[in-house]
C-alpha cells in the first residue's frame, strides 16, 4: 500500500473466508484498492446509493453462489465500508439501508466531533 493510498474504515462486515469465495475476495480486493487510490468506479462495479446518503456507493462482487455487496462512503482521507451483505433480492434490503444510514450518521458525528476538538486546541 502506497502512503498517498486512503485507508480502509471497517464499520460493519468484512471480506474473509467464509463467505467470500476466493475470487470474489481477490475481486473485492483489487476493487477495493482502486478506491483507495483515488479512482472513481461506475457500472458495472459500483452504483450511487443515495437512499444510504449522498457520496454512498455500493461496490458489486459476484461470487459463485451468492452476489455480495459492500457499502461504502469515500472521503478525502479515507473509505469508509458501512457494510459488507450477501445481495439476495433485487431490492437492497431496507435493514441493512437504515443500518448504513445510522452507521454513516455516527461516522459523522465522531469524525465532525475531532475536528471541532483540533480547533479548539489552536
Amino acid at each position: 500500500m502506497s502512503p498517498r493510498d486512503k485507508p480502509l474504515v471497517w464499520l460493519r462486515g468484512k471480506i474473509k473466508t467464509p463467505p467470500f469465495g476466493s475470487d470474489a475476495r481477490i475481486e473485492a480486493g483489487f476493487l477495493l484498492r482502486r478506491l483507495q487510490r483515488g479512482e472513481l468506479l461506475g457500472l458495472p462495479h459500483s452504483r450511487p446509493m443515495s437512499s444510504v446518503g449522498p457520496g454512498c456507493h455500493e461496490l458489486r462482487v459476484v461470487d459463485s453462489k451468492p452476489n455480495w455487496r459492500i457499502m461504502y462512503y469515500v472521503v478525502s482521507d479515507a473509505v469508509v465500508i458501512l457494510d459488507v451483505f450477501n445481495k439476495q433480492t433485487v431490492a437492497t434490503p431496507k435493514a441493512v439501508i437504515v443500518g448504513c444510514q445510522r452507521r454513516l450518521a455516527e461516522y459523522n458525528r465522531l469524525t465532525a466531533a475531532k475536528k471541532d476538538q483540533r480547533h479548539a486546541q489552536r
